[in-house]
């Protein structure tokens, strides 16, 4: 499973309403799905895959990319603490592993849990084994930035989702609710400005270029 859908993203112009209906489509025969959210820092892809998971209930469990981040020291140890967030800050290979073992996961009587890490915004590293994902869960919801990346070996994450969705909201708004998020967890203003527009920035413009390997294209902000 490699490579993006055959067709060009379609643009959603509706509202939460329907793309909850559609999230419940790929749950409705009870095998295991997997949605991913993607789009650049800010965009609103924790937002919106929360809302669809009060939609759904018990028919769908979140894990995001965020829980494989690169631990501090890692990040120290390889000279990228400068620079986190961007793509070779990531395990992907773990992350894969855990798409992999997902899809693979069957409901029927298989009583297997798989655990996903969490990221902490707090503490800026990740919890191992803190998201359970039973194989009863029809789907899977996934977002991160770099779902539809066109760079080896993120290129794998596209094969391994049933759909993907894309958020392009307005740049200014998702610029300042970086800058402010960035300021909650302590840098002054004048820094979270710096990193933004330095290293965030940066990531976003190469995210935006994967746009066209999505399903389905989300402007503006939901809900």
């Amino acid at each position: 499973m490699t490579g993006p859908p055959r067709r060009s993203p379609v643009v959603h112009r509706e509202g939460l309403d329907e793309l909850l209906e559609r999230a419940r489509e790929l749950a409705r025969d009870g095998r295991r799905r997997i949605l991913g959210i993607a789009g650049p820092p800010a965009a609103g892809k924790g937002r919106l895959a929360d809302k669809l998971l009060q939609g759904l209930g018990d028919s769908a469990a979140l894990v995001p990319m965020d829980g494989f981040h690169l631990a501090g020291a890692e990040l120290r140890r390889l000279g990228r603490q400068n620079r986190k967030g961007a793509p070779d800050t990531f395990d992907v290979s773990g992350y894969l592993s855990l798409l992999r073992r997902l899809r693979a996961q069957t409901g029927g009587g298989n009583d297997e849990v798989v655990y996903a890490p969490e990221f902490h915004r707090s503490v800026e590293e990740s919890y191992a084994g803190s998201i359970p994902i039973s194989a009863e869960v029809p789907l899977v919801l996934t977002e991160g930035n770099y779902l539809l990346l066109d760079r080896e070996p993120w290129t794998e994450v596209r094969g391994l989702l049933d759909e993907c969705w894309y958020l392009e909201p307005d740049d200014g708004k998702r610029v300042g609710r970086l800058i402010a998020r960035h300021v909650r967890n302590g840098m002054s203003r004048g820094r979270a400005r710096e990193w933004v527009m330095r290293s965030d920035e940066r990531n976003a413009a190469l995210i935006a270029e994967s746009r066209g390997n999505a399903d389905l294209v989300i402007p503006g902000d939901i809900g």
